[in-house]
C-alpha cells in the first residue's frame, strides 16, 4: 500500500468510522466535511482536516467519498474546489454511497477521462462494523485496479465481496441487497407491532423470531433497538428510502416490478413524510403502531 496520505470526503456515521479504522492501522488520514463538528470529532482521533475536497485531493492518492447521494458525490468532485481536478494521474477514487448505477457509471466515466481510477464499492454493516473493519464492500473495478488497492479494500472490509470489472455492478448489487432489507425491515415493524397488537410481550416474540424461520439480521438488529427505546440515529430512515426508490427505478429500467420491494418502500416514504427522515430507521416500528391506531 501507498505510504501517501488517504482522503475521506464525507465524515458522517460510515465515513467517521472509517477514518477511525485507518488511523487505528497508522495511516494518515486527511478528512473533509461540511459539518465542522463532524471534521472535529475526525481531528481529535487523529485525522487532518482539509480545507476543501481540492486540498485534501491534492495531498493524496486515494480519496474516499463517503457522502449520501450522487448529487453531493458529483459536488464534492467536480463541483467548486471538488476534489477530482487536483487529483494527480493514476489517483483513485473509491465511490462507497449508494446511488444509481448509472451514476457511478458517468462519475467513473469523468474520472477515467482525467487519469484517475474508480472504483465501485457501496458499503453495508452499519458504523460499528466499519469501525471494527469488519463491514461489506461490493466492489467492481477493473483488474488492475483491484489488485492494486486490494490491501487496503480488505483493511476497511472483511469480507471484500469481488462483484466484477464492471463499474456500476457494485451499485447494482448494493441496490438489490437494500430492497431486501427495506422488505425486511418493513416487515419486522409490522410483525413486532402485530405482537403488541395481539398481547404478546415484543421483546419475548423478538427472541422466538431470532431463533426461527422468521429471523434477518437488519428485523433484530433495529427492532430490538426500537423495543428498548434506543433511537439513537445510526442509519436515518432518509437512506432507506432513497435506496428502496433507486432500486425501484433500476427494476423498472428492467422492465421488472416488484411487489414487496414496491410496497416496502411506500412504508419508508410515508414514514419520511411523516416527519421520520431524520430518525433512525428503528423509528419504522413506532411509525407503523402510529398506522395501526388510526386504522383501529
Amino acid at each position: 500500500m501507498t505510504a501517501r496520505p488517504l482522503g475521506i470526503v464525507g465524515v458522517g456515521n460510515m465515513g467517521l468510522a472509517m477514518a477511525l479504522r485507518l488511523r487505528d492501522l497508522g495511516r494518515d488520514v486527511r478528512v473533509r466535511d461540511i459539518d465542522a463538528a463532524r471534521e472535529g470529532l475526525a481531528v481529535a482521533a487523529g485525522a487532518r482536516r482539509a480545507a476543501t475536497a481540492a486540498e485534501l485531493a491534492s495531498r493524496c492518492e486515494l480519496v474516499v467519498v463517503a457522502v449520501v447521494d450522487a448529487a453531493q458525490t458529483e459536488d464534492v468532485l467536480f463541483g467548486a474546489d471538488g476534489a477530482a481536478a487536483a487529483m494527480r494521474p493514476q489517483a483513485c477514487v473509491v465511490l462507497c454511497p449508494t446511488i444509481a448505477p448509472a451514476s457511478t457509471e458517468a462519475i467513473a466515466a469523468r474520472l477515467a477521462a482525467i487519469g484517475v481510477d474508480a472504483i465501485d464499492a457501496p458499503m453495508s454493516g452499519g458504523p460499528a462494523r466499519a469501525r471494527s473493519g469488519t463491514m461489506s464492500l461490493m466492489v467492481a473495478c477493473p483488474d488492475r485496479v483491484f489488485a492494486r488497492w486490494r490491501p487496503l479494500l480488505e483493511s476497511l472490509a472483511d469480507p471484500v465481496f469481488r462483484i466484477g470489472a464492471r463499474v456500476g455492478d457494485g451499485a447494482r448489487t448494493k441496490l438489490v441487497n437494500n430492497l431486501l432489507a427495506a422488505v425486511n425491515l418493513a416487515g419486522a415493524a409490522e410483525a413486532i407491532a402485530l405482537a403488541g397488537r395481539v398481547g404478546l410481550d415484543p421483546a419475548r416474540t423478538l427472541d422466538v423470531i431470532e431463533r426461527s424461520s422468521g429471523q434477518s439480521w437488519i428485523g433484530s438488529d433495529r427492532m430490538r433497538r426500537a423495543i428498548a427505546g434506543d433511537l439513537a440515529p445510526r442509519a436515518h430512515t432518509t437512506l432507506l428510502a432513497k435506496d428502496s426508490a433507486l432500486a425501484l427505478a433500476m427494476a423498472e429500467a428492467a422492465g421488472v416490478a416488484p411487489r414487496l420491494g414496491t410496497l416496502a418502500a411506500k412504508t419508508f416514504a410515508a414514514a419520511v413524510d411523516a416527519g421520520r427522515g431524520d430518525d433512525d430507521d428503528a423509528s419504522l416500528l413506532a411509525f407503523v403502531r402510529e398506522l395501526d391506531r388510526s386504522n383501529p
